[in-house]
């Protein structure tokens, strides 16, 4: 049986906070959790025969399968800061506050529980549902956790009732998303077994996973990241993709090795560590070495064909697992801590980059860089000052004591809400001074607009880029926004969060709670809070989405 670390910051299933509620929550350290659920299980919660998923013939067996890691776990770090005793005042300034998130994640429980229970989630404007994420009530699930630490008991043991019957035996979709089957669902069933111990929630995480394994059953046992679920129910034989986002095969890891450790099976374990030994052998190998870039092949094992490198969507997690998964085994998985190491020095180099406010106001940013050939055929790192949501890769930084705070983080648009991509003019360097330079500013997204301003006086540049701007919507240090969408995402806030709780800098209070009106301001509905099409606009429309994350971000 593994040994593992027994107490951490966090309950590892979830790991860092449901943003918004906890940064409210007292100043004591954060609840270590108790691990009283550790194998070995009774057999009849986990070998009960009527698991569907357990029956399909696998077509690839392998001839071994690797144990989860033992020894004695390695001491970690303390991270969190020692808080003194909060004032009279501060606490029910902190109360109010907390009773406002309370309140939020009411309305929307709420209105799930009346207009779309058991879908996947809520259309928050005109009340119907959708079924995005397999069809299996990926709210409910991804709730549980939520539910629990609000104290919301009742509403609990009904979710839980109505999650112990879901069906995994078919989906209403063709195709799932393995990657965010495997968050929502194992991770939600995970988490709130962690935190209750109630059992059938284990029962449903071990179903699921045992759903999920199947998507292993390739030639050279790499997952379908995009799998048609119904075809594998039926035995049908299946092979990796030739293209697969970093993301969606690179973060499996933490939940699969939860599920082996609580269950003592070790086959998730052992599907996601032939992931992770690919990824440790291309690491040195891509077109930037440390990184992984965006897209890879899961089908050839080939992880450095692309030339495109982020911290951002469709790549953060990666790099956000690799930190946890030293935490989640004790250490006693070294690759992992090795890995981010060299992917963070990676990223310290080519990709953090100060951008030009108006404001002077000290701002790091992570872009995506390119790797292209210059003139003599050598390939040379470009960044493209793209700006995203890289804030759960900050939350990873502090977790392996490395520090890249500062007291601003996020430059806001006119509704203090982020679009998802944008660009911005970078100052000459990370360090020192960087003064706004109006005319810099208007000159570069004049280019990025593909303008010509080569034979342009000052005042043309100055009348062309008053038209660009007004035509784009740009705050000024902005040269272009090119995904307008706020869809609720949780990562800022979750950086507020864990900054706070390191760093004790009650000014992160104040801009969590800034942060928290301007996204209530622009994303409540009647019945609960919407995606927005465009934060640039005067009056922003609702795109009448709300992602499961929006409430039950682990």
């Amino acid at each position: 049986m593994a040994r593992v670390q027994r107490r951490l910051i966090v309950p590892l299933a979830f790991l860092l906070a449901i943003g918004f509620y906890y940064t409210y929550s007292d100043h004591s350290p954060i609840p270590a959790l108790k691990w009283q659920h550790e194998p070995p299980i009774a057999p009849s919660v986990l070998d009960d025969p009527g698991y569907f998923w357990r029956k399909i013939p696998t077509h690839y067996p392998l001839q071994s399968i690797q144990s989860l890691p033992t020894g004695k776990p390695s001491k970690l770090p303390k991270i969190q800061h020692r808080f003194s005793r909060e004032t009279s005042a501060e606490k029910e300034a902190r109360l109010q506050k907390q009773r406002a998130v309370h309140e939020t994640f009411g309305r929307g429980w709420k209105a799930y529980r009346e207009h779309a229970w058991l879908q996947d989630e809520l259309a928050p404007v005109s009340g119907g549902s959708k079924n995005t994420f397999g069809g299996w009530g990926a709210t409910l699930v991804d709730n549980l956790d939520t539910l629990w630490i609000m104290n919301m008991r009742n509403e609990f043991e009904e979710a839980v009732a109505a999650a112990a019957n879901i069906s995994f035996e078919a989906s209403s979709l063709t195709e799932i998303n393995v990657f965010e089957t495997t968050i929502r669902y194992l991770g939600g069933f995970l988490s709130a077994y962690d935190l209750s111990g109630d059992q059938r929630l284990l029962r449903k995480a071990r179903e699921i996973g045992d759903m999920l394994y199947v998507a292993f059953d390739t030639p050279n046992r790499m997952p379908i990241t995009r799998w048609e679920v119904g075809k594998a129910a039926k035995g049908e034989l299946q092979e990796a993709s030739p293209w697969a986002l970093v993301a969606e095969i690179g973060s499996l890891c933490m939940e699969f090795t939860r599920l082996s450790l609580v269950t003592g099976d070790p086959k998730w374990f052992d599907a996601t560590e032939r992931i992770t030994e690919v990824l440790k052998s291309e690491q040195s190998k891509t077109k930037l070495p440390g990184m992984w870039p965006i897209s890879i092949n899961p089908k050839d094992k080939d992880f450095h064909g692309d030339n495109t490198f982020s911290l951002g969507a469709m790549a953060d997690s990666v790099f956000e697992y690799l930190p946890k998964m030293v935490a989640l085994s004790g250490g006693l998985l070294p690759d992992y801590g090795e890995m981010y190491n060299y992917a963070v020095n990676t990223a310290k180099k080519h990709s953090f980059y100060r951008p030009m406010v108006p404001d002077n106001a000290d701002i790091l940013l992570a872009a995506a860089v390119h790797v292209n050939k210059d003139d003599r055929g050598k390939e040379v790192p470009e960044l493209d000052h793209v700006g995203s949501i890289w804030s759960v890769t900050l939350e990873a930084c502090w977790l392996s004591g490395r520090n890249y705070y500062n007291d601003q983080t996020t430059w806001r648009l006119l509704h203090g809400v982020m679009p998802e991509t944008f660009l911005m003019t970078p100052c000459p360097s990370k360090g020192g001074t960087c003064e706004w330079d109006e005319y810099a500013w208007r000159k570069a997204l004049l280019v990025g607009a593909e303008k010509d301003v080569t034979h342009l006086t000052n005042e043309e540049i100055r009348a062309l880029a008053d038209q660009v701007i007004s035509d784009r919507r740009l705050p000024k240090g902005f040269t272009n926004v090119m995904d307008r969408r706020y869809i609720l995402r949780p990562e800022a806030i979750e950086s507020v969060f864990v900054l706070y709780r390191v760093t004790g800098d009650k000014s992160l209070l104040e801009s969590a709670w800034d942060m928290f009106q301007a996204v209530q301001k622009v994303s409540k509905t009647a019945l609960a809070n919407s995606a927005i099409g465009d934060v640039t606009e005067a009056k922003p429309h609702q795109t009448d989405s709300m992602e499961s994350f929006w409430m039950g971000r682990r």
